[in-house]
């Protein structure tokens, strides 16, 4: 253990928080060391975090971590709204009316959703009920729903009948979510129906865009992984750290950087 200060208990905690949905499982004696403290000290964080439901913790040596749970969709609405507006303004300019685009369920596709009102004509096949509620009187938008079970949490469809639907159309764009997004493994959801999905819609989509503002790139919350084709395109905002986004463009990835106002960082 080294001799600096340690840093207090809820500042602690809220950085094994952080690491635990970025880093993934991390052990006792690693934390120990990191924050200057004794091990017993770390078990008492885990175990404070374990009772409030923001961590889990497996047996017989108390070491890996898991990120906390899923937040619903509505719960997210007004996060980081600037920048998924931003985001959504891009990436609606990159669709000609006429086209036919397909939007995944979430709260940036959401806004996507809304900025494409003035696209129109053009057809959206969804999975989102963001989507569907932005288009839901948008007379010169053609509404395709996927269906399937819907995804309380998440608001939006997955399952066999919604795979079974999107082999039906194709789409010139795709726009994605996701909860976390990496340089190696691609899109990062909490439960494998959900990548699936996001694989299945980038097979049958021209291009292929990911939309995630700056606080989840390279994030890792969850084991379930949608792997995308090569020439894909990473959305993000203008409060990306540029180490970030390094391994991405690294990677062989577009990366197209937005202001509020739609327009990209040159």
């Amino acid at each position: 253990m080294s001799g600096r200060t340690a840093p207090p208990s809820s500042a602690r905690r809220e950085e094994i928080l952080r690491l635990a949905g970025t880093a993934g499982p991390t052990s006792v004696e690693e934390l120990s060391e990191r924050f200057g403290v004794t091990a017993s000290t770390i078990r008492r964080d885990l175990a404070h975090l374990t009772d409030r439901g923001l961590l889990t913790r497996t047996y017989g040596g108390a070491l890996p971590l898991v990120a906390h749970p899923e937040e619903p969709l509505r719960r997210r609405t007004g996060e980081a709204f600037e920048a998924k507006r931003g985001i959504a303004r891009w990436a609606a300019a990159q669709v000609r009316p006429g086209q036919t685009v397909l939007l995944d369920a979430g709260t940036t596709v959401g806004a996507l959703a809304h900025e494409l009102r003035a696209r129109a004509p053009l057809t959206v096949v969804t999975t989102g009920l963001t989507a569907l509620g932005a288009l839901a009187d948008a007379d010169d938008v053609e509404v395709l729903c996927l269906g399937g079970t819907l995804r309380h949490l998440s608001q939006g469809f997955v399952g066999p009948v919604t795979e079974a639907a999107l082999e039906r159309v194709t789409a010139d764009a795709v726009f994605l979510g996701a909860d976390g997004v990496s340089a190696e493994d691609g899109v990062c959801e909490a439960e494998h129906t959900q990548t699936r999905l996001k694989e299945l819609m980038a097979r049958r989509s021209g291009r292929v865009h990911v939309l995630a503002h700056a606080a989840k790139l390279g994030r890792r919350p969850f084991h379930a992984w949608a792997v995308l084709p090569a020439g894909w395109t990473l959305v993000t905002d203008d409060s990306a750290d540029p180490r970030a986004l390094a391994p991405f463009r690294g990677a062989g990835v577009r990366v197209v950087v937005t202001r509020p106002d739609g327009s990209a960082v040159d």
